[in-house]
């Protein structure tokens, strides 16, 4: 008997297991036996997000500070949301457009905390210091 396909929307992709040469789902949530993720994605975009938010928040209400900021939320965060969609891809070349969606994103939040790290306000510009130059 033939197996019905079904779209990536009616089933959940990000719980994998690792075969010899292809890869299964779970039903349980878990990365196979005991086994977390090497590289969790979506914890590290989160955690990626809330420091971008933290750092909004701490700049300075000028107007440079609130461009900045503005921009810095929503190309800083946009990045975890767009994972999710990434997720959901329907195909291969939809996943890979949907993930170079999130590598731009996170490109632009780099340029522009490399913007905010190289102002001669020094109070806003060591709030920035976590990036090379």
């Amino acid at each position: 008997m033939k197996k019905k396909k079904t779209p990536n929307a009616e089933r959940s992709t990000p719980n994998i297991e690792l075969g010899s040469w292809h890869v299964r789902e779970l039903s349980d949530g878990e990365y196979g036996p005991n086994r977390k993720p090497k590289y969790d994605l979506e914890g590290r975009l989160l955690e990626f997000a809330a420091d971008i938010v933290e750092l909004t928040e701490s700049l300075p209400n000028t107007r440079a500070g609130n461009h900045i900021a503005g921009q810095l939320l929503r190309c800083g965060t946009s990045s975890l949301s767009n994972h999710g969609e990434v997720e959901a891809a329907e195909s291969r070349r939809d996943f890979l457009h949907k993930l170079r969606i999130c590598l731009n994103e996170l490109r632009e939040t780099k340029r522009w905390l490399r913007l905010g790290g190289s102002s001669t306000n020094t109070d806003a510009a060591h709030k920035f210091h976590c990036l090379p130059r």
